[in-house]
């Protein structure tokens, strides 16, 4: 679906306020797509949100709120609550593995990223475990750990009491830290990781690559129906540097799929390594690869066009990569 951007119509549909106003909701715009992000997993749902509550805004009488901040978190909050019981429906019939839209570092819909916390929580480990949460669970534990709210301010954003938003996050911090590895990694070293992971797996062989993995390593990919993709997660090291170099293994049907010759990178997205194919200035593929002590623990491989849109927009516009690490495909 074509979508007008967001500047157009914002500034179409922003007569009925005056200058300051569209100044003020587009100050905070970036904070808001980062929250809706954290709570949708998907950068167009997010900008999608931001510009209803814009429309809300809009609507309302801007000079008699007193906290336009805490005002306009709290309608995208709520509208993403409302997403998030749809999405539900959605996912249960979505065609494979469902994973979040990866944004590549320095992308603003991240949000802040000073802390562990807030880079914990904008990980694909991270999104993907929040996915099992219910929606209060995850608005409670986005808003708290990821934006710093105190758990006053999150009670009248979501109509709870202060105790209970305590609760709500506790339970949710704890859903999230049993599935949690936490790691740091500085960009240099994801770049080895990459180039190594890349080495090992078009190497041809299975015993460099299953060196680099976890016992327990999972490999997940999400095609959307749109292009091939495992339906089912790969588990184990073993079967997954055997999926590997199967899926390294250059042909002309791969690239029939693609729709051409592949270059791949290495980069950063949602904080951790990652591959990122690229055909002729399109993004075709953004695999994250989750690091701890012990090695790769997962590979979740994003290849859904729909989910790439921002990926190619946010590559075209970085300019200069350096040289691609291989053209395998």
């Amino acid at each position: 679906m074509n979508r007008p951007t967001a500047g157009a119509l914002v500034y179409d549909r922003a007569m009925l306020l005056n200058t300051g106003d569209v100044e003020r909701f587009e100050a905070l715009r970036p904070r808001l797509e980062a929250i809706a992000y954290r709570l949708l997993g998907s950068a167009s749902e997010a900008e999608d949100a931001a510009q209803e509550t814009f429309l809300r805004w809009q609507a309302a009488d801007a000079e008699s709120i007193a906290v336009p901040e805490a005002w306009l978190t709290k309608v995208i909050t709520n509208l993403c609550l409302n997403q998030l019981s749809s999405a539900r429906v959605r996912r249960e019939t979505y065609v494979g593995e469902w994973l979040p839209e990866p944004l590549f570092a320095g992308d603003p819909m991240l949000g802040p990223m000073d802390t562990v916390e807030q880079r914990e929580s904008v990980s694909y480990a991270v999104l993907t475990i929040m996915e099992r949460l219910s929606p209060n669970e995850r608005a409670v534990y986005v808003l708290r750990e990821a934006f710093d709210y105190s758990h006053r301010e999150i009670a009248e954003i979501l109509d709870l009491t202060e105790a209970a938003s305590q609760q709500i996050f506790h339970r949710a911090k704890r859903h999230v830290a049993e599935g949690r590895i936490r790691t740091e990694i500085e960009e240099a070293a994801a770049r080895r990781v990459v180039e190594e992971f890349l080495a090992a797996a078009t190497s041809g062989r299975t015993e460099p690559l299953v060196r680099l993995l976890t016992q327990d390593v999972v490999a997940v990919g999400d095609g959307g129906g749109k292009i091939p993709a495992r339906s089912k997660t790969v588990e184990g090291a073993l079967a997954v540097a055997k999926f590997m170099r199967g899926l390294f293994t250059p042909g002309k049907a791969k690239r029939a799929i693609i729709g051409g010759t592949a270059e791949l990178y290495a980069t950063v997205a949602n904080g951790v390594p990652a591959l990122v194919a690229v055909v002729e200035g399109r993004v075709v593929g953004v695999m994250c690869l989750e690091v701890t002590a012990e090695g790769i623990s997962a590979c979740r491989n994003q290849v859904n066009p729909d989910k790439l849109v921002r990926a190619t927009e946010r590559w075209a516009a970085a300019g200069n990569h350096g040289e691609p690490l291989a053209v395998p495909f």
